[in-house]
């Protein structure tokens, strides 16, 4: 008999979570770094009806990589289906489809399917890849269920704010001073150290120590996806004990009146289980938010404003 030249395979968790909130989570990308552990950043690259091609950037073994899809997003039948563009080797086609089913009466259960097809319908290539879909997959959904759970339950435990200046300067001075992390010890004095690899052009991963007011050490590690001269997407996956997610952007333009504005935003997640043991025990989540919005707003107003003088010393 011929080897079977695909496979299509099942997976499935149970989400506490509306279907319609979950469906809304998975079809807003910008929602991804939150729900997927290992997804950086996600940007629209066609968007007609529902119909759309979106560019992921993802970590996968320790390395940042990026790769587009085309997906069709069905609201009312609750499903998503989607599609790799280009496969990476054992994979030639690889596509799959996330269905929301209601379950009781605020449940969902989440189905994830996968079809794909070996190279050459190669019967170990489909084996290596039969293992990769089972284990991303079980590793996957867990995760999903935790981000889609806290996303619909814990409001206040999210926080997001932005910092800006004005700038006489270009933005792509500003651009080039937060780009050049690997000077951030020079430029910036509550860097302590740093270490930018970049093997990719425009996708980074920054590691860094600074130094808090109180003259304490964090080390923290991002990725960054770079898009010169404008904008630097991150998202931190060595993280400091009060957060369980941080994810922001860097945003330089400029007005019709030719000033630039140089913005920094942050979008956290609290870990509430650590809020007593790092601020105190008769702390709560309205003491993490505001030691929080410090503690990030003075590193990003201080870069911002070595921003500015940079720029404005080349302008």
């Amino acid at each position: 008999m011929p080897e079977q030249a695909g496979r299509e395979v099942e997976h499935e968790i149970t989400v506490l979570a509306a279907p319609h909130e979950v469906y809304r989570l998975l079809a807003e990308v910008e929602n991804w770094p939150r729900l997927f552990p290992p997804s950086v950043y996600v940007e629209y690259l066609e968007r007609d009806g529902n119909e759309e091609r979106i560019r992921i950037w993802a970590t996968a073994n320790g390395e940042a990589k990026n790769w587009s899809s085309r997906r069709v997003l069905d609201p009312e039948g609750l499903r998503i289906t989607f599609r790799q563009e280009v496969s990476a080797p054992p994979v030639a086609e690889m596509s799959g489809t996330w269905i929301m089913e209601p379950l009781g009466e605020h449940g969902t259960r989440l189905r994830l399917l996968h079809e794909y097809r070996a190279i050459d319908d190669d019967p170990e290539g489909l084996a290596w890849i039969d293992e990769a879909v089972d284990r991303n997959s079980r590793a996957e959904l867990p995760a999903l269920k935790a981000g889609l759970e806290e996303a619909t339950t814990a409001e206040e435990l999210t926080l997001s704010f932005v910092d800006s200046v004005q700038v006489h300067g270009s933005p792509k001075d500003l651009y080039d001073f937060v780009n050049e992390a690997q000077l951030w010890t020079e430029r910036l004095p509550h860097v302590k150290e740093v270490k930018l690899t970049e093997d990719t052009p425009g996708l980074q991963v920054l590691r860094m120590d600074t130094v808090a007011k109180n003259g304490s050490t964090h080390t923290t590690e991002s990725v960054r996806v770079c898009f010169p001269h404008h904008r630097i997407s991150y998202k931190q996956t060595t993280l400091p004990a009060l957060m369980t997610l941080h994810t922001g952007y860097w945003l330089f333009d400029e007005g019709a009146d030719g000033v630039a504005t140089a913005s920094s935003q942050h979008t956290v997640v609290i870990n509430a289980e650590n809020i007593a043991t790092i601020l105190g025990p008769d702390a709560g989540i309205p003491e993490a938010r505001e030691f929080i919005r410090e503690a990030l707003g003075t590193n990003s107003r201080a870069t911002l404003g070595h921003a500015k003088e940079y720029a404005e010393a080349r302008g």
